[in-house]
């Protein structure tokens, strides 16, 4: 028996999506964007990111990279930017990243500090720090208060949806908020970003901070954080655009 683990298939003549969710979501929250890009015969593959810890983070979404042949976009939604960020540098085949209501970090900074550049952000309050010790190691989870999930992550998603999102949440570790990026793919990959005007989790003006620092495409839509949710056909737009750019 080969028990020599096997690539994903190269693409003939779309490039591979990998999608990165962010905290207090899986990745069943790119469904809509999913079903969009595979209308138009896009390989994809939506990552579980663990939510750990900026460096594990990354090494994982690495080696997710390292098994698909063939160029790759990037989609990274809120604290899934930075994993991807750090995760893509040095990798020839990432051809585009895209964010997504997400974090652009420059080495040195962490996701927590950027979310709290600029007043508007409603989170904090809203988060609910639960204590874990996993394997000797301990540290703090944190999820958004199910009867505020609504309200400050997904504002304009259906409350029967929501109320499903909240209890499935993934929690993040407090300490992968605190994480210093050590690097920034974005400095050498082309980059788009999309800005939810209503974002809650990351004041759109700390977005338009970050995008324009990165020199990224940028687009503003009228929208949640929870934007992949209730707006799939605008970020699958972007994300098709960012795809079928030319080569810079």
């Amino acid at each position: 028996m080969n028990t020599n683990p096997q690539p994903y298939p190269a693409a003939n003549q779309k490039p591979t999506v990998v999608l990165v969710h962010g905290a207090f979501a899986d990745s069943s929250s790119w469904n809509g964007v999913i079903r969009e890009l595979e209308r138009d015969g896009y390989p994809i593959v939506a990552v579980a990111n663990p939510l750990r810890g900026l460096q594990p983070d990354a090494e994982h979404l690495r080696s997710v990279l390292d098994s698909i042949e063939g160029p790759i976009v990037m989609a990274g939604h809120s604290y899934g930017g930075s994993v991807m960020s750090e995760a893509a540098e040095g990798d020839a085949k990432v051809v585009a990243l895209v964010y997504i209501a997400s974090f652009i970090l420059e080495p040195g900074e962490s996701t927590g500090e950027l979310a709290a550049k600029y007043p508007g952000g409603e989170l904090g309050p809203t988060l609910n720090p639960v204590p874990f010790s996993v394997g000797g190691a301990s540290g703090t989870d944190l999820y958004i208060q199910q009867e505020k999930f609504r309200w400050v992550f997904a504002g304009d998603v259906p409350a029967e949806q929501t109320d499903l999102m909240a209890a499935t949440q993934r929690p993040i570790a407090a300490s992968a908020l605190e994480d210093k990026a050590t690097k920034a793919a974005w400095k050498t990959v082309p980059s788009w970003t999309m800005i939810p005007t209503k974002d809650l989790n990351i004041p759109a003006e700390s977005m338009r901070f970050m995008a324009k620092r990165a020199k990224a495409e940028t687009v503003e839509i009228d929208a949640s954080h929870a934007v992949a949710v209730s707006q799939p056909r605008a970020v699958a737009e972007l994300i098709r655009r960012a795809a079928s750019a030319p080569t810079r």
